[in-house]
């Protein structure tokens, strides 16, 4: 009996130190769902998954002909509950949706708790490791990684002496910025003339440089650039 308990020990306490490594990485980067978060995600997948286990460590709370818990209605239990806790930590802020890795690092906390639970040490140490190398590594990875970046704009013109729709791709095509699906609009009484769309440059020092250009035109009434994140 004492060995029964030293092993569920063992896997709630395994469980618990790796949820923890993993929300520490969201601490760092200061997300809301961070170190005590994944830490608690993964203990409790790995104590619902050991109530799957329950016949073996409390033999006189069953009947003699056994009572069999199937893991995997537990396993779809505890995925269908992180499933609103990942949402909680999906919001969209303007044009950007955010959490969204954060969401996804919950996910995986809880099946890599589910594994400890069980006992299966070496698939969770591994899903462990997986994580943070995705988490640690593939972010230094993909910042090097050639790209596209993104911005919703808006540009505001005196209507006397706004461009039409070529005109303002030349000027944003000087910068090596292009303007995609192009939406107009005509306000104040007809005095603005209002450009709207998504634009695309290679690197993010295109929309410094198109924002200082922008800020000296007097004609360019007002202009917004909004960086859509990844």
């Amino acid at each position: 009996m004492t060995s029964i308990y030293g092993q569920i020990a063992l896997q709630l306490g395994a469980a618990w130190i790796a949820g923890g490594l993993i929300g520490s990485e969201r601490t760092f980067h200061g997300r809301a769902a961070g170190f005590r978060t994944h830490a608690l995600v993964s203990l409790a997948s790995a104590a619902a998954m050991m109530v799957s286990l329950a016949p073996l460590f409390m033999p006189g709370a069953y009947p003699s002909d056994g009572v069999r818990l199937d893991p995997s209605r537990l396993a779809q239990g505890v995925l269908t509950g992180i499933g609103f806790l990942g949402a909680g930590v999906i919001f969209k802020e303007g044009v950007n949706v955010q959490g969204l890795t954060t969401a996804a690092s919950v996910w995986s906390t809880a099946v890599i708790g589910m594994l400890f639970g069980v006992g299966a040490f070496y698939p969770a140490g591994l899903g462990v490791g997986a994580v943070l190398a995705t988490l640690l590594m593939l972010r230094w990875v993909e910042d090097r990684l050639p790209g596209q970046v993104y911005a919703w704009s808006v540009f505001r013109f005196r209507a006397t002496d706004a461009p039409d729709k070529s005109g303002l791709i030349a000027l944003l095509g000087e910068y090596d910025v292009s303007l995609r699906e192009v939406s107009y609009a005509q306000t104040h009484d007809g005095a603005w003339v209002e450009f709207s769309g998504n634009i695309m440059a290679k690197r993010d020092a295109s929309f410094d440089d198109l924002a200082a250009h922008l800020r000296a035109r007097p004609e360019l009434l007002e202009f917004e650039l909004s960086r859509i994140s990844k």
